[in-house]
């Protein structure tokens, strides 16, 4: 669970008050000239790359969609690097300490199988009919009502989802360099505002594949010098092993991925195999993957079908190798990360180091392992990667906020009639009123035990409610706006209710999530479900009970009702399917041999 509190901002204040602010936490590592340059170096380009760009984003299509120019490695590496902001670098490093390997979950059975299906299933859907956005695509099949529901939810969650990158890349700042959480976020999101603002898309996503880059170069010597210090991936096991029998880490398995899954009671996490399975890997993965708009903006960019096919497809292998560089050093953490004295530092909630500045969060986990093993220029680099990983992910937030608040609610609601110089300049004003409020929901996260419970219950408010609708309206021609309209505000209520009714009384958390030994991520991955499953049914429901559209206003948007265009052979190798297969089978060996 986590709860909202009252923070404050540190404004208006002067120079002398700013600099005692800034540094008013002792730093656990002090950076050289060396690092401080590879930092400023990669701030320069960032910039330039915006003010560089800005010359091709004056149009709308070139502003929101990067003039549909994008290749299809382009558009798969900005496609999983928007998603590898420091939400996941930090968030899910801190949750592999607290979980185990039941982490990695979220990169495979969490991401993979809905990355192909986007890919191969619903990208011609998308593409074709040319929306802008997700939203854009319900207004298409289900009228203006549902549209706006999920542009406004959209809105909210992306600005929220914003927040989270900024408190994460001030928790690296804090951690490493000792400067004040306030200071850190309000700084750290000047450089965002001004490259998506100049650029648009298109300067988000170039921006991201270097991010892209870095973050790997960056975080990669972690992992390795950690295993190396473990003794390998068996010694890693055998040290594990004895600080669970000797008391020093809590009791479980955090080594294999299904084992212990038959109860929730028998894992770390808390949670059944039906929840990863039905919860993770349908309501929130294929929610999350087929209709979040922040990535699905990324292969609308694509210059043809078949470039944004291949996206996703490009994008799943590097997200299956992601866990090397994020949840190995969560785990390695577990046996390697001491204090000065020698003895194993003890990681806890965010909410537990608030009033105890001698104590270290989950979250903090993979900027301690970066000063631990990386010394002068390489800790730059390594700060550099997180910095890269917050810029990603705030960029990917700002800039889908941008065109969802310009497409999908400035102009059907406020301004239907504008010229698209006009849009363009809402466009960037969107962008800096994303940044701002991005700031505020910021403070919201202190209160959060974690930042992926945090991520994982606003995606069951806002994500999976809305995977519901698109999957019915896309493959039953008989579905209505009046059932798109109704099951979209049903299962989003729907999901939010059921959070409020365990935060008011815990003891729910058992009807929630099937089980009094069910814990929050549990609870997070029913949630999903049940509102999955309300918004498909009261969609199906209040279809049946209203008149549907006739079949030739269809076109393009629903299967058995759209003639797809054909696509020119290629050789085997060039061809999507072939290689969607190939992921498939890699996808069932790590599962198989982590299980």
């Amino acid at each position: 669970m986590f709860s909202f509190g009252p923070t404050s901002l540190a404004a208006g204040l002067p120079a002398a008050a700013v600099q005692s602010l800034a540094f008013s936490t002792p730093s656990l590592a002090h950076l050289g000239w060396l690092d401080i340059a590879v930092i400023a170096i990669y701030f320069v380009i960032v910039i330039w790359i915006g003010f560089y760009l800005k010359g091709q984003a004056n149009t709308s299509e070139e502003f929101f969609m990067a003039g549909r120019e994008m290749t299809a490695w382009i558009a798969g590496l900005s496609f999983v690097s928007a998603n590898l902001g420091s939400l996941e670098l930090m968030g899910w490093a801190g949750s592999a300490y607290q979980y185990g390997i039941l982490a990695a979950h979220w990169y495979w059975v969490g991401a993979i199988p809905a990355m192909l299906f986007l890919g191969m299933v619903m990208m011609p859907f998308y593409y074709v009919c040319k929306t802008h956005s997700v939203p854009g695509y319900l207004k298409l099949r289900y009228g203006q009502g549902a549209s706006v529901v999920a542009a406004l939810s959209f809105a909210f969650m992306t600005v929220l989802m914003s927040g989270v990158n900024m408190f994460a890349m001030a928790v690296v700042m804090k951690v490493v360099l000792g400067w004040n959480l306030s200071f850190s976020i309000i700084v750290s999101s000047l450089a965002v505002a001004a490259y998506v603002a100049l650029g648009g898309l298109r300067s988000a996503i170039f921006n991201e594949v270097l991010q892209f880059v870095l973050i790997w170069g960056g975080a990669l010597l972690v992992p390795i010098l950690g295993l190396v210090e473990a003794g390998g991936w068996s010694g890693f096991q055998a040290k594990l092993a004895a600080n669970i029998q000797s008391g020093l880490v809590p009791a479980g398995d955090y080594t294999h991925m299904w084992r212990s899954m038959g109860h929730f009671s028998d894992n770390p996490m808390g949670i059944h195999w039906t929840g990863i399975v039905f919860g993770l890997g349908f309501a929130i993965s294929f929610g999350y993957w087929t209709t979040d708009f922040l990535v699905v903006q990324r292969v609308l960019a694509a210059n043809n079908l078949r470039s944004a096919r291949m996206a996703p497809v490009i994008g799943s292998f590097f997200k299956m190798a992601v866990p090397f560089i994020v949840i190995l050093p969560g785990l390695l953490a577990l046996v390697v990360l001491k204090n000065p004295d020698g003895n194993l530092i003890h990681l806890v909630g965010e909410d537990m180091v608030k009033g105890n500045p001698g104590l270290h969060s989950y979250n903090e986990v993979l900027p301690l392992m970066m000063v631990r093993y990386m010394g002068p220029g390489l800790l730059g680099l390594g700060i550099t990667a997180l910095i890269a990983g917050f810029m990603s992910g705030m960029a990917g937030n700002v800039s889908a906020f941008s065109a969802i608040w310009t497409y999908d609610i400035y102009q059907p609601l406020i301004n239907k009639n504008a010229r698209d110089e006009h849009y363009v300049a809402v466009g960037r004003w969107a962008t800096i009123l994303g940044v701002v409020v991005s700031i505020g929901t910021a403070y919201m996260v202190m209160n959060a035990a974690g930042i992926m419970a945090y991520v994982q219950a606003l995606f069951s408010f806002f994500i999976s409610p809305l995977l519901g609708v698109v999957l019915v309206g896309m493959f039953w021609k008989r579905a209505t706006k009046e059932g798109g309209f109704w099951g979209l505000l049903l299962g989003t209520l729907t999901s939010i209710g059921l959070w409020a009714w365990v935060y008011i009384n815990p003891s729910a958390l058992r009807f929630v999530a099937l089980s009094p030994d069910a814990k929050d991520m549990a609870e997070n991955m029913y949630r999903a479900l049940w509102s999955v499953i309300v918004s498909m049914g009261v969609n199906v429901i209040v279809s049946l009970l209203t008149k549907p559209k006739p079949a030739a206003e269809l076109d393009g948007l629903t299967y058995g009702a759209t003639k797809l265009p054909t696509e020119e052979p290629v050789p085997f190798f060039k061809n999507e399917w072939f290689w969607t297969a190939i992921a498939g089978v890699l996808f069932v060996a790590l599962n198989i041999y982590f299980w």
